[in-house]
């Protein structure tokens, strides 16, 4: 890798991760409402669900283009200014994932990162269908297959989507991208068990 790739992909990485870490899901409603949606819900989630219930449709459905924008556009300059087929580009597909679950700028947990998954695997397509096979599964799992609670739901939709994905990635040539799937989803299920770790170690200390 010559050191202007080098430099090109060490930008990316660093704009996905740190733009991913604006939590734009708390940003607006404090803005636009004055409320603080982590103070408010149960699960103190900066994410869009909370947005649309504390906050309104048209607030949340703007929460929601941001956090797909955010993860669609540093993979969106990534695939035109990086070499897809390096394992590399799957660190740039999982950077702004990362952030948004790790939100570096701020003393919250970060969020449950679906949403700017989806804005991830949008910018690959139509290379990837990864995006697809995402939104399928979560549509299957939400109404056809109806699994409750929601966090199993979440994490079994990563984990099957992130396993075929990879799959056809693979299948596809697509080495690099079918790495990113795979980390992506990672993340979220990580994420979505340390929240269920959390929330049930706070239910035993109010119980004592």
């Amino acid at each position: 890798m010559s050191t202007a790739e080098t430099a090109r992909w060490v930008l990316d990485v660093l704009f996905g991760y740190f733009l991913g870490g604006v939590l734009f899901s708390w940003h607006i409603p404090k803005l636009l409402k004055n409320i603080d949606i982590c103070e408010l819900s149960g699960d103190h989630n900066p994410g869009t669900t909370n947005a649309m219930i504390f906050a309104g449709r048209r607030v949340a459905s703007l929460c929601l283009f941001c956090d797909l924008l955010k993860g669609f556009l540093p993979v969106f300059f990534a695939v035109r200014w990086l070499n897809t087929e390096s394992w590399l580009f799957a660190v740039a597909m999982a950077a702004p994932v990362l952030g948004h679950a790790t939100a570096p700028l701020y003393k919250l947990s970060g969020g449950k990162s679906i949403a700017v998954s989806f804005g991830v695997l949008l910018a690959l397509f139509p290379a990837s269908f990864s995006v697809v096979i995402l939104a399928f599964f979560y549509i299957l799992f939400s109404t056809a297959i109806k699994i409750t609670p929601v966090r199993v739901r979440s994490i079994l939709t990563f984990a099957v989507s992130g396993a075929v994905s990879l799959a056809i990635c693979l299948w596809q040539g697509l080495f690099a991208m079918g790495l990113g799937c795979a980390v992506i989803s990672g993340i979220v299920i990580v994420k979505h068990l340390k929240r269920f770790s959390a929330e049930t170690d706070l239910s035993r200390e109010k119980a004592m």
